[in-house]
């Protein structure tokens, strides 16, 4: 062979080699691509709210000397639920489903060397290394309608800055209070689903510029599968800059309760304060709580909630103080403090029973929680589990107080959290607690809820263990509960005459609404008595409500005219149904009748005249 043929040859194979490596290197740029198309569907630019100057700026209270760990990332499966992980530099975009019940994993010990192209993946964000705290991403969004998903003006919200302070509501006696050095230290547990940004960080703020340093224990954010952008990397990288925070994520929707148990789980604090994620704190709320359960340990307690206009954002303080109650459909209502317990209150700040707890805010000793069983896991996403709760714990030799001296404000939203989840879900969780814990009673229930009583007909529950759990607590029969705790559910609900047709005299038709896709707003008009669910109304405790399904739909005024709301947006009772006939509308003293004697007329507010026109009857159904 010649020099020149051997030459060639090697030539050749040099061609070869380098035309193979130029084939893999464009397959390994294929791949890259594509990765970095999954990674732009996973974790979608942020679509929500626009700039703001204070969200850009982290929250690091150095005066209170937080510790430097701001996120920690945990495993569902860990029996040791206080233990904690170091943080991790990054989270594989398709690893977060793989557990069961968090997002948020523990990496393996061989992945936590990865190279820079993985380091351009979803991150979870350790504790920076002087980097520029404005680096932080801010979710950026052109303007849109004001009233959105979320409910309420959220460039109103966007405004507001997030260390905003609130005008004071406290009587003047709370001032004085002084409380102990010793108080217990407390996990706040705030449950997330798609939560606004603004709303959501005011929250976690207020939280921190409120609470002494040596009761809060930590913040557990619980994020319930949001899927919007802004709570994905941009709010793990928030987060990871405010001392004593933790993220923790969950891979399939809970609910807020359910949410609340995941976040519990893995709280160290002493006490456990359970927090929705659209409140704002008032300087000094934590402590009276935590003196309150250190008296005694048996104890929920909640504190006062104060009103956040869904569409101002401004803030209103309750001006009377009111207990949470229920009627025998199982749903909640505020009602004003009975008149005799109101006499035996020695000073306007004395702490006062309450029948059930607002699930917006409470607080309860962890160990206590625990060993009276918690949330009931039977329950499915959300509905009625603070009912539940509070009944479990007046009969398990607990009670449940409201402290006038703790004040939280409170967004409530017009809207249905769970809209892909039918009515059933929270009627299933209704009967469960007719079953288990109302013994006899249930039967006024089922008859108030026809419905009810047929998915027992059809569909077996699965209550054995709480039927254990009662029978290990040694709790008490429902008649004690309503002979000690709530007799009024009697007196302002009973079996005759308080639930059916609301019957105009003078007109001769009945109370009804059109039955569309958003009834809350809907106004209230006359038509042809029928048997038809929307026809079907009752009188409970100064509250005229519609029962649709397993929601309570209550009577309310706007401009004078007469409509539906969400009995949660009612604040008062408003009606005062005489026995003269005449429905009173109790703020304005006027009277309801209908604008003219045809069907399809509206009903308006007019000065009390006992016309037959204002003469309504209840006709059973």
């Amino acid at each position: 062979m010649s020099y020149k043929t051997t030459i060639s040859m090697l030539l050749r194979k040099r061609w070869k080699s380098r035309l193979c490596q130029l084939q893999i290197l464009v397959l390994v740029l294929g791949l890259l691509a594509l990765l970095v198309m999954m990674i732009a569907v996973l974790d979608p630019e942020t679509q929500t709210e626009g700039k703001s100057r204070d969200l850009q700026q982290p929250y690091e209270d150095v005066n209170h000397g937080w510790p430097a760990v701001g996120m920690f990332l945990e495993r569902s499966d860990d029996d040791d639920h206080g233990h904690q992980y170091e943080v991790e530099e990054v989270l594989f975009p398709l690893s977060s489903f793989r557990d069961e019940g968090l997002i948020a994993m523990r990496m393996p010990e061989p992945a936590r060397s990865l190279d820079r192209m993985r380091r351009k993946m979803y991150r979870i964000v350790g504790q920076p290394k002087k980097k520029n705290v404005n680096e932080i991403p801010t979710p950026v969004t052109p303007r849109v309608h004001a009233l959105n998903r979320h409910e309420y003006d959220m460039p109103a919200s966007q405004i507001i800055p997030l260390h905003r302070t609130l005008p004071e509501g406290r009587h003047p006696f709370c001032l004085r209070q002084k409380y102990s050095e010793k108080l217990p230290r407390a996990s706040i547990i705030i449950s997330f689903h798609n939560e606004a940004w603004s709303t959501l960080l005011r929250t976690v703020h207020s939280v921190l510029d409120h609470s002494p340093r040596n009761v809060l224990q930590e913040i557990i954010l619980v994020d319930d599968l949001s899927q919007q952008g802004h709570l994905k990397s941009s709010l793990s990288e928030y987060v990871s800059r405010i001392g004593g925070v933790k993220l923790i994520r969950s891979n399939k929707r809970l609910g807020t309760f359910g949410a609340h148990k995941l976040g519990a789980a893995r709280a160290t604090g002493e006490v456990l304060v359970f927090m929705e994620s659209h409140c704002e704190c008032h300087k000094g709320w934590l402590e009276p709580l935590l003196d309150r359960i250190m008296g005694s340990r048996n104890r929920i307690v909640s504190p006062v909630l104060d009103i956040i206009d869904r569409r101002t954002l401004e803030y209103y303080h309750s001006a009377d103080l009111r207990r949470a109650v229920f009627d025998w459909n199982l749903d909640f209502h505020w009602a004003a403090l009975p008149e005799d317990e109101e006499k035996v209150r020695q000073s306007p700040i004395i702490p006062f029973r309450s029948p059930v707890i607002a699930g917006y805010v409470m607080a309860v000793d962890r160990h206590y929680f625990q060993n009276i069983g918690g949330f009931d896991t039977g329950s499915s996403f959300q509905g009625v589990e603070n009912l539940e709760l509070s009944i479990r714990v007046w009969l398990c030799g607990g009670s449940v107080e409201i402290i006038p001296c703790s004040r939280i404000g409170h967004v409530i939203q017009n809207h249905t959290r769970f809209t892909s989840h039918p009515d059933d879900v929270v009627l299933r969780n209704k009967i469960r607690i007719a079953e288990v814990w109302m013994d006899s009673y249930k039967d006024i229930f089922y008859k108030h809820i026809g419905k009810a009583l047929l998915m027992t007909k059809i569909e077996k529950l699965e209550i054995a263990e709480r039927e254990q759990l009662r029978l290990r607590l040694g709790c008490n029969g429902f008649q004690w509960f309503l002979h000690n705790i709530y007799s009024g559910i009697n007196s302002s609900y009973s079996m005759s005459g308080s639930s059916g047709q609301m019957f105009n005299i003078g007109a001769g038709f009945c109370m009804d609404y059109k039955c569309n896709q958003v009834i809350s707003g809907q106004p209230i008009e006359l038509s042809s008595c029928e048997d038809t669910i929307t026809q079907v109304f009752q009188y409970i405790q100064k509250e005229i409500t519609n029962q649709k399904s397993s929601r309570s739909l209550c009577l309310d005024v706007r401009h004078e005219q007469v409509i539906l709301i969400n009995c949660a947006l009612q604040q008062k009772p408003l009606w005062d149904f005489s026995g003269e006939g005449l429905i009173k509308h109790i703020p304005s003293g006027k009277c309801m009748e209908p604008a003219s004697m045809k069907t399809g007329t509206t009903l308006h507010l007019t000065p009390c005249n006992h016309k037959p026109v204002q003469l309504w009857k209840i006709i059973p159904i």
